[in-house]
């Protein structure tokens, strides 16, 4: 006789269930398994569970009716007495079984999330794009860099954003793997450089800030930004140009640009103060304040905070109702929303990168890049 009557196959146990029954310890190993489940089993199987256990336990139904107002214990009562003069022994083999069922079914469900993601795009390094029920979900996937920007993964969001635009989904939500939403610019970015190339490294740099800023002002679907945990720098400005932004409460942002020598991007030169005034705009762009999750919302750059513990499991359950909205109508009104704008947007964007090429080649801004990596060295 088996010694793990819930760890063996379904099938052994109903073979074996005309000559042999489950023992008192296989029973309580089922107890013992049915504790160890991750998820809850909904209510219908807990009567289920409740039931079989009094009657293993106990036998038939003796305990007498509840109110019909003690709606818990009239369930139970009757989950029970459902059972009639079902014997001990084989109310203990239909619990064993029962248990079985959830743990093989639970533990199916876990290989089956253990395996590649339904949907997932290929081509991507540096990010994991998925489709699924009508969502396409780009994630920063450079935890061992707290999600830095390098210029391989601007030109796979760049990629990214395109298909997402033109296929079937009805949203787009970006998030970043691991603690960070993201650190910002790689500032390996601007390492290496021969004396002689940094005129190129700039220009090209500009350039492809722009086509990349330039795709969240022409992304033509609801763009959301799920903000996992902290965010920096260009990660933090292009959130003006998402529909909606969702935050952790242990997100914090941050766009420290004349600590480095740089300035503004991502429109954030307009957007942010035409979002939270000209002077809490000035304490972030200008003297490099950090905000709170709370403050970020306070401020209007951030649509809702929500709490760390219960974060994922909120925010995706309300993309999924958004995202079985009618898709052609929300692209529509979207366009309406942001079309006076657009052509101000491309005019800033492009400012932004002019200026910014000029902060590259500075000597402020190459001390300044160089006196962080020193510090960091020293950490």
């Amino acid at each position: 006789r088996p010694t793990q009557a819930v760890c063996v196959p379904a099938i052994h146990l109903h073979m074996t269930a005309a000559t042999m029954q489950v023992s008192q310890k296989d029973f309580q190993k089922a107890q013992e398994q049915l504790k160890l489940l991750k998820k809850d089993p909904g209510n219908e199987t807990k009567l289920k569970l409740y039931a079989l256990f009094k009657q293993a336990t106990e036998g038939p139904c003796n305990a007498p009716k509840p109110g019909m107002l003690d709606f818990v214990k009239k369930a139970k009562w009757d989950a029970w007495n459902s059972l009639g003069n079902l014997s001990q022994d084989d109310a203990r083999q239909k619990y064993a079984e029962l248990v079985l069922n959830l743990v093989s079914a639970e533990s199916a469900s876990q290989k089956k999330e253990a395996s590649p993601e339904e949907g997932r795009h290929d081509g991507y390094e540096t990010l994991i794009v998925t489709t699924k029920n009508n969502i396409t979900k780009i994630m920063f996937n450079r935890p061992d860099r707290k999600n830095a920007i390098n210029h391989q993964m601007y030109r796979e969001i760049i990629k990214a954003l395109e298909e997402a635009g033109k296929n079937d989904s009805t949203i787009a939500v970006i998030t970043g793997n691991g603690d960070y939403y993201s650190s910002g610019n790689d500032l390996n970015n601007f390492t290496n450089v021969q004396p002689g190339e940094m005129e190129k490294m700039a220009k090209d740099g500009a350039v492809l800030l722009k086509e990349f800023v330039g795709h969240f002002i022409d992304f033509p679907k609801p763009l959301i930004a799920v903000v996992n945990g902290p965010a920096i720098g260009i990660c933090v400005t292009v959130l003006a140009l998402c529909d909606l932004v969702y935050a952790s409460d242990r997100a914090t942002f941050h766009s420290p640009f004349s600590q480095l020598g740089q300035s503004p991007e991502g429109c954030s030169s307009y957007l942010f103060p035409k979002i939270m005034g000209l002077a809490k705009a000035s304490e972030m762009l200008l003297f490099n304040k950090k905000l709170t999750a709370a403050e970020a919302c306070a401020q209007g750059l951030v649509t809702e905070v929500f709490p760390d513990s219960s974060f994922q499991k909120e925010v995706w359950a309300r993309l999924e109702a958004y995202a079985s909205l009618p898709k052609n109508s929300l692209a529509v009104s979207k366009q309406l929303l942001r079309s006076m704008e657009k052509e101000k947007l491309h005019a800033v964007n492009s400012r932004e990168c002019e200026v910014l090429t000029e902060r590259w080649l500075s000597d402020e801004c190459i001390n300044a890049i160089a006196s962080f990596f020193m510090k960091k060295s020293k950490l």
